[in-house]
């Protein structure tokens, strides 16, 4: 069944050219509505009724899904083309609207989720003078255990809750499973006459709880306390606040569904090697803590995992991917958004990219209040902008973006964003990415329409390519596209995921201890002869070789090289081989083995005299030989008996 575009010009507001659009987008339009939502729900209904729909309107989308549930047919497709488009101060659009309908018409892909169960066993955490109001309300909807902080000489006489207090030494976990230790804890003695009193205190108490309401306006118990599920803060002083946490608090009853925002390849983590650290990006950057140490590998917590992706974009080796969507995913919506940009007959668009919440408000604002945005620049809503790295940006100007800019929220967080924008810059992006750090709508439309106005078409005349692989794949290609005429290293910033080996081969003795701990294969020996190899596309540049290295000769050097020589294997460091002096085999470094023999031989107890010297120059099978065919062999044993026979036994007995 054919899908048909319905349009609307949302009663005039907007330029909607039909026409234009059906030859764009491929799809038969229908003719464009002045109030689709309302004086014209009746073409709505019947063109969901018949068939396969894409509404160009977002705004109205409830009010679209509820008709046709009415009419029992499936949900209709609805693409914003108004705010992001139309509404614009340029003028005609209809290559970004094309851009934007392909681009909603990409099949998601599946989003992995766990279920997390909350029984409303709450914890409030405050004075007396806010807890317990706090603690009042939410009494008939959950089970509610108040730890007061201040004095305890007004204890409620009400039954409707638990009382506590003590000191909160640890708190862990997550929405519907955090666990707390408390010192000095005191329960509520509910019998006798009069006030309440107290238990006498105990220390080493543990509870567990589903939801932790903190009112104590003290140091958050977690780190990024608003990434944590299950875990509400309200200033103490605020009566506004307090009301909107204990509304949000009383709503976290039931089952849940959690995100899996992450899938981890332990296999492929760098993280350590035989107990030395190398990679730690994830550890050092993780806003949550979700992260920690797991022997050679990490591993990551999905409860606590609030799916800002910067472990994703940050990972050298690929080991940790976002998944909610997947990187590929994101690639195809960039490449569509390029493609149907540029079929429509625009040119040297601009990708704006920008979160879900606070970048769509700004951009709908704009659209509404103020300018908008320029008819070049295409929005790209992500779901975590901290993931969105070098690999991705590099990947948008390859496949035909004239620019990238980066819209950050309130909240994002900016120093991942900023380091993986040097990090484009510097593998061939250049001055065409930038962060778009602004706070208001105007001053978002102001700054794209000064920059896309001033940008050069020299950024444009890059072909496209077809991006394929992981990200430390796809950002090799772009890269390499974008600098054609490159044909030496580029240096990177500190800490960047690709680069280079360097050896003093002074001080190397080509033990190979760098290779046998090497996690990407990026260091490799020669079977056949004393050397020591490296190929440079694969290094991570997570440091264990160099910190393994028993003779400090290894160093370490971020650069990108975009030549073919990256990808093959080239000799860091090399010696002449020993041959052994038994059977000719080689063996051995030839100046470790002579350096051996000058340190050891007459001058050690176990080689000196009686030849001994020479077992240092054999190889290991004839060592092995010598060892046990010489004269004081501790391995020998008495000489074997010989083998009795019939003859021996009858011929001892005629004897007696």
């Amino acid at each position: 069944m054919t899908k048909q575009l319905i349009l609307c010009d949302c009663l005039g507001s907007q330029s909607v050219d039909r026409a234009a659009l059906s030859h764009a987008t491929g799809l038969p339009c229908s003719r464009v509505h002045t109030a689709l939502c309302t004086r014209a729900i009746d073409s709505a209904a019947k063109a969901i009724s018949d068939g396969d729909v894409v509404i160009a309107c977002a705004q109205e989308a409830p009010r679209f899904e509820e008709l046709a549930a009415e009419l029992e047919r499936p949900a209709p497709l609805c693409v914003d083309i108004r705010d992001r488009a139309g509404w614009s101060e340029d003028g005609d659009s209809t290559a970004k609207m094309s851009a934007l309908i392909a681009e909603a018409r990409l099949a998601p892909p599946p989003v992995k989720t766990i279920d997390v169960t909350s029984d409303g066993l709450c914890l409030i955490i405050g004075p007396a003078r806010v807890a317990l109001p706090a603690a009042e309300r939410l009494a008939d909807t959950l089970a509610v255990t108040v730890l007061l902080l201040d004095g305890t000489e007004d204890l409620p006489l009400s039954r409707r809750y638990e009382v506590i207090t003590g000191d909160l030494k640890r708190a862990q976990g997550s929405f519907g499973n955090f666990t707390l230790r408390l010192d000095r804890l005191r329960i509520v003695e509910p019998g006798g006459r009069g006030d309440f009193s107290l238990t006498a205190p105990r220390d080493g108490a543990e509870t567990l709880c589903d939801l932790i309401l903190d009112l104590s306006g003290t140091t958050p118990l977690f780190p990024a306390p608003h990434k944590r599920d299950g875990y509400l803060r309200a200033d103490p002083g605020s009566a506004t606040a307090i009301a909107e946490a204990v509304f949000e608090i009383a709503q976290m009853v039931g089952t849940f569904e959690k995100t899996l925002f992450l899938t981890l390849e332990e296999h492929l983590c760098a993280h350590s090697r035989a107990g030395q650290v190398g990679c730690t990006r994830c550890l050092d950057i993780c806003p949550t803590g979700a992260f920690s140490p797991a022997g050679d590998s990490v591993t990551v917590d999905p409860m606590i995992c609030a799916g800002c992706g910067a472990c994703s974009s940050l990972c050298p080796s690929g080991a940790i991917k976002y998944d909610a969507p997947p990187v590929a995913h994101l690639i195809a919506r960039i490449r569509t958004l390029s493609e149907a940009f540029r079929a429509a007959g625009g040119s040297a668009p601009h990708l704006l990219v920008h979160d879900e919440d606070h970048g769509a408000e700004m951009i709908a604002l704009s659209a509404r209040f103020g300018r908008g945005l320029p008819a070049d620049v295409i929005p790209l809503a992500v779901p975590a902008l901290a993931g969105f790295g070098h690999a991705e940006i590099l990947a948008a100007l390859a496949s035909g973006f004239a620019g990238v800019d980066i819209l950050p929220s309130p909240r994002s967080e900016r120093d991942p964003i900023t380091y993986e924008i040097a990090l484009a810059a510097a593998m061939g992006a250049g001055d065409r990415v930038a962060l778009l750090d602004v706070d208001t709508p105007d001053a978002m439309s102001d700054a794209l329409y000064a920059q896309t106005s001033s940008a050069a078409d020299s950024a444009t005349d890059i072909a496209p390519v077809l991006l394929m692989g992981d990200r430390r794949q796809v950002a090799r290609l772009a890269a390499r596209t974008l600098m054609p005429q490159q044909d030496t290293p580029v240096p990177l910033p500190v800490g960047a995921p690709y680069g280079a080996v360097l050896v003093d081969g002074d001080k190397c003795t080509l033990c190979l201890s760098c290779v046998s701990l090497c996690p990407s294969g990026a260091l490799l020996d020669n079977p056949d002869l004393p050397q020591l190899r490296f190929q440079e596309d694969a290094c991570l540049q997570c440091g264990i070789c160099a910190t393994i290295c028993p003779e400090s000769a290894i160093t370490l050097e971020p650069r990108f090289d975009p030549t073919d020589a990256a990808m093959s294997q080239r000799v860091l460091n090399e010696e002449e081989p020993f041959c052994c002096i038994e059977c000719g085999a080689a063996f051995g470094v030839k100046s470790t083995v002579e350096k051996i023999v000058a340190t050891l031989a007459g001058k050690h107890a176990m080689f000196s005299g009686n030849g001994t010297e020479r077992l240092i120059q054999m190889c290991d099978d004839c060592r092995i030989k010598a060892q046990y065919h010489k004269d004081n062999n501790p391995m020998a044993s008495r000489e074997r008996p010989r083998v009795r026979t019939t003859e021996d036994y009858f011929g001892q007995r005629r004897d007696h």
